[in-house]
């Protein structure tokens, strides 16, 4: 990596979904299912088609989306992009006071909802996720699903953009 987008409209399907299929995080399905609508005139176009099956999915599915991504902060084995994404925020550098907090906030959530809290953190600091966490720990589940897709949206967004080259 980075590809062109050139390339990634040549790439066999198998190819392809190792390549893209992490823009979802654990979901590789989103990425078998958009490669037949190749040829993509943009990374954007990309996205928003990837973003279209990932809004048809079940429920269920949704919510099998959601629950593949890591607890921010958490430190344990995940998604090279995810760890990317989280020590760009200062999320893998946390002091013991700072990742108690994270892991308290953390849990809160999970009890609450049923699933992980998910900020794109890109732009993020340690001190506005914490904010983010409290703000959206007010949230009725409704909101905060809603919420959760549009932030793995908006991750998605910023993998694809750094994975293949607007040319």
């Amino acid at each position: 990596m980075p590809y062109t987008l050139d390339q990634i409209n040549a790439m066999a399907e198998a190819d392809f979904v190792a390549a893209i299929g992490p823009a979802f995080e654990a979901t590789p399905s989103i990425a078998a299912q958009v490669w037949p609508q190749r040829p993509f005139s943009s990374v954007v176009d990309l996205h928003q088609r990837m973003v279209a099956i990932a809004r048809a999915l079940s429920p269920a599915e949704k919510l099998a989306l959601i629950k593949a991504h890591p607890d921010l902060g958490a430190r344990v084995a995940m998604a090279a992009a995810s760890v990317s994404e989280q020590s760009q925020a200062g999320l893998t550098s946390l002091s013991p006071a700072e990742y108690s907090r994270i892991q308290s906030l953390n849990q809160q959530y999970r009890a609450k909802f049923g699933f992980p809290f998910i900020l794109a953190v890109a732009g993020h600091s340690k001190t506005s996720v914490l904010e983010k966490f409290t703000d959206r720990l007010r949230n009725s589940t409704d909101v905060e699903m809603a919420t959760a897709l549009a932030e793995i949206e908006k991750i998605a967004l910023s993998r694809l953009e750094s994975w293949v080259l607007a040319a």
